[in-house]
């Protein structure tokens, strides 16, 4: 059984959707979230299932801590699943095309620094773009350049709020991303 860790900063939506996913499979098991904010609501959902969790700091990122952990643990893949912060190259050095993020927008389009939740979504808006979607991605060192894996977008009427653009990806988020992860850990 794949050992999956899951990195977010959030409300951890995504996060409880992959939790759940991979409890009714024999393939992977999620063996923790790790978080970088002690108040997100990651924290709660992961703990409904029994999911240990990991709070640490952006230092314990950067210098080796959660490198560490991530070992002691022996995971096989790192999702980051609503994780704003850079992932360290450390990290990404030792599990090379073993981490995924999910990003919601059809890169490269609406990619980088700053680039996430909200801020995507009202910018979509903004540009009057008639298509997003969903990229799910391999990381490297840089903010949402590794190499795609997989995407899906869908139509925009021109009329939506950032609200109903967030609402739309949401579930493309949640109707792919567990599945994408399955098909990886199936290689």
């Amino acid at each position: 059984m794949k050992k999956i860790v899951v990195f977010a900063s959030g409300s951890g939506t995504n996060a409880e959707n992959i939790i759940q996913y991979f409890s009714k499979n024999g393939v992977g098991s999620v063996a923790a979230v790790f978080t970088n904010k002690a108040n997100a609501g990651v924290i709660e959902r992961a703990k409904k299932y029994n999911v240990p969790v990991e709070i640490f700091s952006k230092e314990d990122l950067i210098e080796g801590k959660v490198l560490q952990k991530l070992n002691d643990i022996a995971v096989d893949w790192i999702i980051l699943a609503g994780f704003l912060l850079k992932f360290p190259e450390n990290i990404v050095k030792v599990y090379p095309n073993r981490i995924i993020n999910i990003h919601p927008a059809l890169l490269p389009k609406y990619g980088g620094k700053g680039m996430y939740g909200m801020h995507i979504h009202k910018a979509i808006v903004d540009n009057k773009e008639l298509e997003t979607g969903i990229t799910i991605h391999y990381v490297n060192e840089n903010y949402d350049e590794g190499a795609i894996i997989f995407q899906e977008n869908v139509v925009l009427s021109g009329k939506e709020t950032a609200e109903d653009v967030a609402a739309k990806i949401h579930l493309l988020e949640q109707e792919h991303f567990p599945k994408v992860i399955l098909s990886l850990l199936e290689k």
